[in-house]
Order: structure tokens, then sequence, then C-alpha cells
């Protein structure tokens, strides 16, 4: 199954995506953490740091794979019946791909799409809600909020469970 967890920055998503995971490692599932963000600055820095600390205090023995880029290889790689695995973030991917001139976004998006029909195990999805703001000025702004929106939309349709996110939260919105 896949649950698609959106919600604004700080809204509680990744906090709510690992206590899904948590439930899935009583049942006797590996536990795999799919991280794409890139410590480009101090302050992302300090936000990845944040996230392994909270991930280390937990209970789960999780296997963390930083993968800024190629995500849809990684997830081929790593699903299996046993596992379980979040992904975190789907917005930073993005991110990642339009600011590395990915110029094949379209296929990369559709490799994506195609390996979430396909998938095996259990995947959690972790991704920004950047839709509900003002329509920022700048070109690449732009074109990043409209293909999160379309991407966030692409995936809804696939998968079987999204939840909104917010203050903490979870509002079930499919499954």
């Amino acid at each position: 199954m896949i649950h698609f967890i959106l919600g604004g920055a700080r809204s509680g998503k990744s906090r709510f995506a690992e206590s899904i995971v948590a439930d899935f490692s009583q049942k006797g599932l590996d536990c795999t953490y799919i991280a794409t963000a890139q410590a480009l600055d101090d302050e992302m820095t300090q936000r990845i740091n944040h996230h392994q600390t909270i991930r280390n205090k937990s209970d789960l023995n999780w296997q963390t794979i930083e993968c800024p880029l190629r995500l849809s290889e990684c997830l081929m790689d790593q699903m299996s019946s046993n596992t379980v695995i979040l992904v975190d973030c789907l917005t930073l991917w993005l991110s990642n791909q339009l600011l590395n001139n990915e110029e094949n976004w379209s296929q990369t998006k559709a490799d994506f799409l195609d390996l979430l029909s396909q998938a095996k195990g259990e995947l959690v999805l972790v991704s920004n809600e950047v839709g509900l703001g003002v329509v920022p000025m700048g070109e690449i702004s732009r074109r990043f909020i409209d293909e999160a929106g379309w991407l966030h939309q692409d995936i809804a349709q696939l998968v079987e469970r999204v939840t909104l996110v917010t203050a903490g939260l979870p509002q079930r919105l499919k499954g």
C-alpha cells in the first residue's frame, strides 16, 4: 500500500509519517528512510540534523539512504514485501530536479509514477503542500509550484491513501 502525506512546513507531516512506519515495524517490517534533502546551507543542515536526531531517538532501527536525485532507481533497489519505506520529501526531490537543470523532468516524473503503480511492500511518501499560498513572482518558483501541484494530483490518483496534516492533526482525504 502507498500512503501519501501532504502538509505545510512544520505541520507535523514527518512525525505522522514516522508513526505510520512505527506501526509497520511492529508487524516485523524493516524500515528504510529515503531522505531527499541536501545540506546546501546552514539552515538546511539544521533541519536535517533535527530530523536525524528525532529518528535516532525512536525505537525504530532505520536504514537511512540519502537520495537527492535518483529516487525511482533508489526505490526500485529498496522495495520488497518485507520493507516499509518512508520518502521524505517529494518537494525537495522536485526542487533538486529543477535546480539540477533537469530538462527531462517529464520523463523522470513519468518513470516515478510508473514505479508507484508497480510498488511492492509498504511505501509512505511525504510532500509539502505548496499550493495554498501566494503565487511567487519568479519564473522558477512558479514552475516549482505548478510542477508540485501536478505531481501531487497524479500521485493522489494512484495511491490508496492520502492524508493532509495541519497543525499536527492528520485529516484523511482518501482511503
